[in-house]
């Protein structure tokens, strides 16, 4: 407003030295009139003027002071206006069944059983600063799973530091909430979980190319850490997941992601070693000796893809698990190498787009309406084999099998985005090392393992 009247002025006066200049006779009561125009002109800006301030006085005045709270199937959140900071409380719950065929009679297995039971908390600050704290209920004893802050420099580069999972294993990696089956392959026995380490990620290349790399405390095949670290050996893992085609509307491809990976580190323990591979089932059919110490180097390096077109998703991984051991303190060392792989896939038979990071039904199960949610198919084999040097020195050929092939079928209804109903079946044949009995001396190995695994899960 000031300028324009400055403005109006500035021409008044340019107008009346051009007169002067030219020598044209200025009329005093014409340059009176410009002048009270002049006045009346800045009198109405004035006017305009403050009329806008008190628009945007009454806008700031209206403009949200209190926290947006946020209540829905992905949690429940308190967030600043601007969004820069919120927190979120996000929930788990997992009751299992387990049902057991043609076991021998000799094994009590059959089972409900709480598998999960967590109330998680999420949040941001500053749009850049965020934590994540989740409590595992379920079980014997409550843990903490997951303790971990991170800092988000740009898409490219996202720091984490605490606990978190290992970026190495696929399925391991993926939601608990949202596998195919139940339980995650048998594959998956001979990657680790959870550990206390920092790590380096982002997405790069348009988005199509997505890293991590990460030093870590070092866990043997399976393990997950005990909130303490303390000695000198440490693992590094990294891992690079391709989606090549993302910005390839309509091409069969356009859900294709690959990728590989990798750890390696140094041990020095008995916990360096697995605690034991374990079935669909839940149940050991492979461990060490309790003498067997990891000591030295270990590696895993894991190949995978993941696929998705429309309804369909496949996901498949093979994993190598190098570790060096002893039989005793004083014991010659070994490298042992073991193998797993998987091949799994689904298929959701009412029209819902398969993803990695689960099936969200187009309606919610409804009878009144008629509705019933989402159903998907299921399948899956997967194989682990134990290096056969293993026997009979760090592992007992009588009460372990050195190899186990996985077949498993299942059906998911998803009756919301929330709740969902499960119910698998799984049949486990095991292979053993030339020098073991004709009769395993452990009862769940004297046949295959067949099992029902349903499960009514609620997450939020």
């Amino acid at each position: 407003m000031r300028n324009l009247t400055r403005f109006g002025s500035a021409l008044l006066a340019a107008a009346t030295f051009t007169t002067g200049l030219l020598g044209v006779p200025v009329d005093s009561s014409e340059l009176q009139a410009l002048r009270e125009q002049v006045r009346a002109l800045e009198q109405q800006l004035k006017i305009i003027s403050r009329q806008i301030e008190i628009k945007d006085e009454a806008a700031a005045a209206a403009a949200p002071t209190t926290p947006k709270i946020t209540v829905n199937d992905k949690g429940f959140t308190i967030a600043s206006p601007d969004a820069a900071n919120s927190i979120k409380f996000r929930g788990l719950v997992q009751l299992d069944s387990r049902l057991f065929f043609n076991d021998g009679g000799g094994v009590v297995n059959n089972a409900f059983v709480l598998r999960r039971a967590r109330l998680g908390t999420e949040g941001l600050f500053a749009k850049k600063f965020s934590f994540q704290f989740v409590p595992e209920f379920a079980g014997s004893a409550v843990s903490i799973l997951d303790a971990n802050f991170g800092i988000a420099v740009s898409p490219a580069l996202q720091l984490k530091f605490g606990k978190f999972k290992v970026p190495v294993g696929l399925e391991q990696l993926q939601s608990d909430t949202w596998t195919f089956f139940n339980e995650r392959s048998i594959a998956n026995n001979l990657v680790s979980n959870r550990d206390l380490g920092v790590q380096a990620s982002g997405d790069i290349l348009g988005g199509t190319l997505n890293y991590a790399v990460g030093v870590f405390g070092g866990l043997g095949d399976g393990g997950s850490t005990n909130n303490t670290d303390f000695d000198n050996e440490k693992e590094v893992a990294a891992r690079l997941f391709a989606t090549p085609f993302k910005g390839s509307a309509g091409s069969p491809l356009q859900g294709l992601s690959f990728g590989i990976g990798a750890s390696v580190g140094r041990t020095k323990s008995a916990a360096a070693r697995t605690a034991g591979y374990r079935t669909d089932g839940q149940q050991t059919f492979f461990s060490y000796t309790a003498a067997t110490a990891g000591d030295g180097q270990n590696w895993r390096v894991s190949p995978q893809f993941d696929y998705r077109l429309g309804s369909l998703g496949v996901l498949g991984e093979y994993i190598v698990s190098t570790i060096n051991v002893r039989p005793s303190a004083s014991g010659a060392k070994a490298e042992l190498q073991n193998k797993s792989w998987q091949l799994a896939a689904g298929y959701v038979l009412t029209g819902e787009d398969s993803s990695y990071a689960g099936v969200v039904p187009r309606t919610n199960f409804d009878l009144a309406a008629g509705t019933w949610g989402a159903f998907e198919v299921t399948g899956r084999v997967a194989n682990v084999t134990v290096d056969d040097a293993a026997f009979p020195v760090f592992a007992s050929a009588a009460t372990s099998a050195n190899e186990a092939t996985a077949h498993g079928v299942g059906l998911n209804w998803y009756l919301g985005k929330a709740v969902a109903f499960k119910i698998d079946y799984y049949q486990t044949h095991f292979g053993f090392n030339a020098a073991a009995p004709a009769t395993s001396s452990t009862p769940i190995l004297r046949q295959d393992e067949k099992v029902f695994i349903t499960r009514f899960q609620l997450s939020f």
